[in-house]
């Protein structure tokens, strides 16, 4: 199926010769309306119940859960996916190789392969792995709507964010990206010294999270600035 955006779509070479894909969150853009995560699900035919991309508030787990006491409370997103770590713990962890890095940087899963142990769940710090215990059902049917090129997964599988890979491979960005109402997320080779990721890296203060952890992800966030400067939900 194509779901490619005439007008918005265009194939970028630089995207399929790339040798470390990533990601740059800007935090002062974002403003928590989860369509990152709503494009993602109808691309990836994401099971009722499950998100491959959450977009986080300080405050709590619950959605839109702002931090302090009233009066003085203060709202902050962070949205979160895969990280694509250049050091994934998750590709180590895997019994059968389900999990495995590409030359792009992209870390992808062969459903075929996973046997659902779950190891690669425990192995991620960042909790950004999913396990469908049901058998998935289509919400809504695909004779009724527009959905993405991916089909659904079997029962008893792990499944996460793949930087939308059957797009990146034709050059496309991911959906999130190119969803995202505010321009927030930007992708791109960070060995490029010249990509828009890699030139907001070096002009804007970043952080990863848990850098501690060594796994030295592919997902950066831009420092929030302003009232909300706290940082961010993790």
């Amino acid at each position: 199926m194509n779901t490619s955006y005439v007008g918005i779509d265009v194939p970028d070479p630089a995207i399929q010769k790339a040798t470390r894909l990533g990601m740059v969150v800007d935090q002062n853009k974002c403003i928590g309306c989860w369509t990152c995560a709503v494009a993602c699900k109808q691309q990836q035919n994401v099971g009722i119940g499950l998100y491959w991309l959450r977009v986080l508030t300080v405050g709590g787990d619950a959605m839109d859960t702002p931090a302090g006491t009233f009066p003085a409370l203060t709202m902050s997103y962070q949205s979160t996916n895969c990280f694509h770590c250049d050091n994934p713990p998750c590709v180590k962890a895997c019994p059968t190789q389900a999990t495995f890095k590409m030359d792009n940087g992209i870390v992808n899963v062969d459903y075929d392969r996973c046997i659902g142990c779950r190891y690669c769940m425990v192995a991620c710090p960042y909790d950004n792995r999913v396990f469908n215990w049901r058998t998935p059902v289509q919400e809504p049917p695909a004779d009724v709507a527009v959905v993405g090129e991916t089909p659904a997964r079997p029962k008893g599988v792990v499944e996460k964010c793949t930087f939308c890979v059957q797009r990146t491979t034709d050059g496309l960005l991911p959906r999130c990206v190119v969803a995202c109402p505010t321009g927030a997320r930007v992708f791109g080779d960070l060995d490029d010294p010249n990509s828009e990721v890699s030139v907001l890296l070096r002009e804007r203060p970043s952080y990863v999270v848990f850098p501690e952890r060594g796994t030295e992800p592919s997902l950066h966030y831009l420092i929030r600035t302003g009232p909300n400067a706290e940082g961010g939900a993790f």
